[in-house]
């Protein structure tokens, strides 16, 4: 495939993208996405600074706390901010799902931190490269739920699939065609 060809491409895809952002549905998408870069850099600092910084306790407790910190602040941006709730949560419906999925997301953490420290003992690294060490598979086992968590949180505040959205946006773009096309005639 040639550079124009590739080019091309990109641009589609970029098309593809906007047209979905660009619906409601796609927007919330974007939300979600945006939220869990917040929780992560929340995650990320908390740890960086527990671990790398401060040297509390070990790789799996300061991961935890960092974990659970972040989790907060991303309930609620993810209840108001991406699916536009408001008022009081509802228990079993928001709260209850939201915290196992979380506690999931730290489960794993736990795992990757307890196998960060080990590979950081077995190659005998200084504290930074300990630092780094953790904080990827921090990242790592969120990175692996995030996409779960979505479908997750999609089927609980009743969201359209991708397909759906894409459905509607090209819907919506015809429809504002045949508005512009019936606007321009005398």
């Amino acid at each position: 495939m040639g550079p124009a060809a590739k080019l091309a491409r990109m641009a589609a895809t970029v098309m593809r993208l906007w047209r979905l952002y660009d619906t409601p549905s796609g927007k919330r998408m974007f939300r979600y996405a945006t939220v869990s870069v917040i929780s992560t850099v929340v995650s990320f600092s908390i740890l960086g600074l527990l671990f790398g910084v401060f040297r509390l306790w070990s790789e799996v407790p300061d991961t935890v706390i960092a974990n659970m910190v972040a989790s907060v602040p991303a309930y609620y941006l993810n209840r108001t901010w991406s699916w536009g709730k408001t008022g009081r949560s509802h228990l079993w419906r928001e709260v209850v799902p939201f915290w196992t999925m979380s506690i999931a997301g730290i489960s794993l953490s736990i795992l990757t931190a307890a196998y960060a420290h080990h590979l950081s003992n077995v190659d005998h690294l200084h504290h930074f490269g300990r630092t780094i060490v953790v904080e990827g598979a921090n990242t790592g086992a969120f990175a692996i739920l995030w996409v779960l968590k979505f479908l997750v949180f999609n089927r609980l505040f009743h969201v359209p699939s991708v397909t759906d959205l894409e459905a509607q946006a090209e819907a919506e773009l015809f429809m504002q065609a045949a508005v512009e096309v019936e606007g321009a005639e005398p």
